[in-house]
Order: structure tokens, then C-alpha cells, then sequence
């Protein structure tokens, strides 16, 4: 059984007096800055200068170089991207670091793969939203709080467990709960996500826009009832508010069945999907694919913006932004008119 911490046990007393340095004014900086702060907690921010520098600026924080907020800090988050955080952590981070610091990461990615070490007087703790950093700070400011892996991956001081909760508490992730794990098992279950249940439930979703436009229906008609009406969303939410069995309860009888009834006819899919999201895992756990993205990395940015170009061209994102505008959702809305787009048309 997983052990999960809540506000009772943390105690925000364990990081009294102590500074709080945020590297990376970013999605999740600036959350966690704000957040932190309103806890009443004192916080500098570590930023290079750009965009985000000014608006931590903005925000009214005091607004420092990383190696000067590395040395200021106490309690130091690295919230850079991960792609960059190695070169920067060697360059500005651990020159300056002192016995009794504790590193905090967002994402056990460097640490697991051995792309970060750091020195054995520090200590280094986890405490990975599960949520994106827009989340991180609507949830905090709601009540609601929002659910964390954490974990400690050295403890130098022999105060690291009762620093991170209190770091987790001050960000109000203790309120929803945090499940203690270690950063190599929280990276490779994040990777995971990513390189296996994303791409397979994203070739089915795929496979049945084909299938039913090909049948004949209008594309705008299969993307509304896919996802965009936001019915599989709310599904989604439900899921999470009740649990799998029970949000099915709330759709109607003809769809129970259907759905209970069907899927014996998708069992002989799970040898490959399992033979396949196996070879991801593998990958994760050997290393592979951090060896992978760590090499030639100007060569992975070109093969990702060739992909967006592909994405961009195909029918699908035409009917999508479409679809989209015509039913005045998200961000298309502010580019509707009261015009509905013409139908598409498309040859036998």
C-alpha cells in the first residue's frame, strides 16, 4: 500500500526562516512562487533574462540571477526545462551550493537517468504536481489543493522528509494528498504516460475518425461526438469524482450495454498493445530514451517541428479548427462569426 501524506503531517515549522530560491519563472515557477509566498513564506526568484523575468517582476518578486538565488536560497527548486537543466545545473547551480541546502525537482527526470548528481552534503527531495501549473496555483487558491508524487532521494541533513512535506504543505498540495515515491518510478510512470498510453489511445481515437469518415459521415459530426462536444472530458472528470464502475452508471442503459457487450471484441488487441507498451517501458527503465533525447538535440527539436508541420497540413486539423469555430469553443470562439462554416466537401 502506497503511502500518502495529507496536511496533518507536515508542519510548516520544519522551513521557518529558511528562503526559498525558485529557479525558472516558468508554468510551474511562477505557480509554486505565488503559491509559497501566499503561504508566507520568503521567496527569490532565479531567472535569466527574458520574458518570464519580467513577469516575476511583475508579480512583485525580487528577481535575481540563478547562482545568486542558488547561494540566497536555503531551499532551492529546480524548475527549468529538463532539457536544459543539466547544462545549467553544472554551470550556475552547483558551484554555489552549500552543506544543508535542500534541492527540490519538479520531475524525477535527471535525477533517475543520472543527468544530474548532485553532492552528498544536500539534500534532494521530489514534489511533482500532478497538474499543470495553471492548476497548481487555481487549485491552491480555490482550497481544493492538488495531488503530488513526492520523495526523497538523499537525505543529508536528516531533516529532508520533514522539509519536503512542509515545502508540499506551503503549496497546498498536501490538502489533496501526496503519494511518496521514488524519482526514478515517478519519471518512468511519467514517461510512460507519454510514450505508450498516449500514443495508443491516440492511434484509436485516430483509427475511428478514419473509419467513420470513410463510412461517409461528416467530419465535423465525428469530431463533435469523438471529444469536442466535451462530453468525453466530462466523462473523464467523472471518472476521477466517482471511479471507473460508477461513472459508467450515469450514462444510459442502451449505452452500458453496448459498451459492456462490445468490447469482448477488442480483448485480442491487449497481447500487442502489451507486447508494445512493454518495449516504452523497457526503454524508460534501461535509460534508452534518455540517452536518446540527450544527444543530438538539435536534431530531435527539427524531427518535432517537421511532425507539427505534417500534423498541420492533414484534414483532420482543417476540420478540427472548423468544427471548433463553428460551435464557438476555446479559443476559436474569439474568431467566430455568426457565419457557420461551409460544410466540407469531400469527392466520393
Amino acid at each position: 500500500m502506497a503511502t500518502i501524506y495529507h496536511d496533518e503531517h507536515a508542519d510548516l515549522e520544519a522551513i521557518r526562516g529558511q528562503t526559498i530560491a525558485i529557479l525558472g519563472y516558468g508554468n510551474q515557477g511562477s505557480a509554486q512562487a505565488q503559491n509559497l509566498r501566499d503561504s508566507g513564506l520568503p521567496v527569490v526568484v532565479g531567472n535569466i533574462e527574458d520574458a518570464y523575468r519580467q513577469q516575476a517582476v511583475s508579480d512583485g518578486f525580487e528577481v535575481i540571477s540563478i547562482p545568486e538565488a542558488t547561494t540566497r536560497g536555503d531551499l532551492v527548486f529546480l524548475l527549468i526545462p529538463d532539457e536544459v537543466m543539466p547544462e545549467v545545473y553544472a554551470r550556475d547551480v552547483a558551484p554555489h551550493l552549500a552543506p544543508g541546502k535542500l534541492l527540490c525537482f519538479a520531475h524525477g527526470y535527471n535525477i533517475a537517468f543520472g543527468l544530474i548528481e548532485p553532492p552528498q552534503f544536500v539534500d534532494v527531495v521530489m514534489i511533482a504536481p500532478r497538474m499543470i501549473g495553471a492548476g497548481v496555483r487555481q487549485s491552491y487558491l480555490s482550497g481544493e489543493g492538488f495531488a503530488s508524487f513526492v520523495g526523497v532521494h538523499q537525505d543529508a541533513t536528516g531533516r529532508a522528509k520533514q522539509r519536503m512535506l512542509a515545502l508540499a504543505k506551503a503549496l497546498g498540495s498536501t490538502r489533496a494528498g501526496c503519494l511518496e515515491i521514488s524519482m526514478k518510478d515517478e519519471a518512468t510512470l511519467d514517461l510512460f504516460t507519454e510514450q505508450a498510453f498516449g500514443p495508443a489511445f491516440g492511434r484509436v481515437m485516430m483509427t475511428a475518425i478514419d473509419t467513420l469518415v470513410e463510412a461517409g459521415f461528416p467530419p465535423e459530426a465525428v469530431l463533435m461526438e469523438l471529444y469536442l462536444s466535451g462530453e468525453l472530458a466530462y466523462s473523464f472528470l467523472k471518472m476521477r469524482e466517482l471511479g471507473a464502475l460508477r461513472q459508467h452508471e450515469l450514462h444510459s442503459h442502451t449505452s452500458q450495454y453496448g459498451t459492456i457487450s462490445r468490447s469482448l471484441r477488442y480483448l485480442d488487441l491487449d497481447p500487442i498493445l502489451k507486447q508494445k507498451m512493454r518495449e516504452s517501458l523497457d526503454e524508460i527503465r534501461s535509460g534508452a530514451f534518455a540517452r536518446e533525447w540527450s544527444t543530438n538535440r538539435e536534431e530531435k527539436l527539427e524531427f518535432i517541428k517537421r511532425a507539427r508541420e505534417i500534423q498541420a497540413s492533414l484534414p483532420m486539423t482543417r476540420w478540427e479548427e472548423e468544427t471548433r469555430r463553428a460551435f464557438r469553443i476555446g479559443d476559436a470562439a474569439k474568431n467566430a462569426t455568426s457565419e457557420i462554416p461551409s460544410p466540407i466537401r469531400r469527392e466520393p
